[in-house]
């Protein structure tokens, strides 16, 4: 954020897709306080703020007469929560280009703060439309990317805007920055032992994360439905828990990698099983190997959890990503919490740890953790593309 902001009108893409409630009132403000510190330096250096942001997936979401449901999209809900957090009335306007928005994009003073309407009320936002990006562009002077949660994504407001402004008009916001240093902290040269903990439902949403951690890891934790994948294709019997037959081979290919590799591979042991996919359903603790049909795995065991956390306890690095069993049931969401605890408790002995990934994220505020880990990450699908080793368009776009 070295450029000269001072009586610069800026164009910034932040990430304010934010949860509503029914009444349209923001009910998680964590991602708009995540770009505070760029919006206020901007405004302490003199320059002032144009703010960007797509909120929800209007266009997949449209009314019966095919039109947008404007009222339920609209970025204006998110207007009061930014105004209380900067201590300032910040303006909206209606649209994100047009004659409205150059207008008030022309009036803006110093110190001021304008949101422009949700980016994906314009067809051209996904398919990285040249036309829009230029009509954005055209609104600032300079040009501030602190958007990490949408960097996977080659869109107009994200991507292809950037190329409108030469290399001494266009930065990385501090968020930005932030996410990129921590993600390389667990990429390169990390401290050892390093310990990937990877959960959620499908291997198939993980394989290439998986693939890419089994070359630097010394040890892979794997909890959630994708265990059962695991479990399955070395012989053992998973009842009703969920599977993805078409993944044995692959989860057998990986297990052989990770062993040539000298990898540890820790599956749970025991797990919590159910008979019905219900918070009200019968439960009890059982081998994971050994679950009888008409039963599912929901939650790691209280075995697993002491293996699991005594790897944690003994890593330098942490790296992780999804949720070890069914968390947002409450008989189902001790296997997690015990897993975030161990994590935090390592935190607090000097190891370097990353939480990222909607679930484990969601896991760790909901525990009121996420102040004991050393980072939380604010994108999900950007942080997991980012560690696979891929080149996040957003990203690219600023060099």
């Amino acid at each position: 954020m070295n450029l000269n902001f001072n009586g610069k009108k800026v164009l910034v893409r932040v990430d304010f897709n934010v949860p509503l409630d029914s009444h349209y009132q923001v009910t998680d403000d964590t991602r708009i306080r995540g770009a505070l510190p760029t919006i206020q330096h901007i405004l302490e250096k003199g320059g002032s703020c144009i703010l960007m942001s797509h909120l929800g997936r209007p266009m997949k979401k449209t009314k019966e007469d095919g039109s947008i449901d404007v009222e339920k999209f609209t970025l204006r809900h998110v207007v009061n929560r930014l105004s209380e957090l900067l201590g300032i009335d910040v303006q909206f306007c209606p649209e994100t280009t047009g004659e409205k928005a150059q207008e008030m994009a022309q009036k803006l003073q110093p110190g001021e703060v304008l949101v422009l309407e949700n980016t994906r009320f314009n067809a051209g936002e996904k398919k990285g439309d040249e036309a829009l990006a230029k009509a954005m562009a055209k609104l600032g002077d300079l040009y501030v990317n602190d958007a990490f949660g949408t960097a996977h994504r080659a869109h107009a407001s994200t991507t292809t805007v950037a190329q409108y402004f030469d290399a001494s008009s266009k930065s990385f916001g501090y968020l930005m920055q932030k996410e990129i240093e921590n993600a390389n902290k667990v990429l390169n040269q990390p401290e050892r032992p390093l310990t990937a903990i990877i959960g959620g439902a499908k291997v198939s949403d993980k394989i290439l994360l998986l693939e890419k951690l089994i070359d630097f890891v010394n040890t892979i934790i794997i909890g959630g439905g994708m265990a059962y994948t695991f479990i399955k294709s070395q012989g053992g019997q998973i009842g009703n828990s969920l599977v993805e037959d078409d993944r044995l081979d692959l989860a057998q290919e990986l297990l052989k990698k990770a062993e040539a590799k000298g990898v540890t591979i820790l599956l749970p042991t025991d797990s919590i099983i159910a008979d019905q996919f219900s918070n009200e359903a019968s439960f009890k603790n059982e081998d994971s190997n050994s679950i009888e049909e008409g039963w599912m795995g929901l939650d790691i065991g209280e075995k697993a959890r002491a293996d699991f956390s005594q790897a944690i306890q003994s890593s330098k690095t942490l790296l992780w990503n999804g949720p070890m069993g069914v968390f947002e049931m409450e008989n189902f969401a001790q296997g997690t919490k015990t897993i975030a605890e161990a994590v935090a408790a390592a935190t607090s002995d000097g190891a370097f740890s990353l939480v990222g990934g909607g679930d484990s994220v969601a896991a760790v505020n909901q525990m009121g953790l996420a102040e004991k880990v050393s980072y939380v990450s604010t994108g999900g699908g950007a942080m997991l593309e980012f560690l696979e080793g891929k080149e996040l368009p957003g990203i690219a776009a600023m060099k």
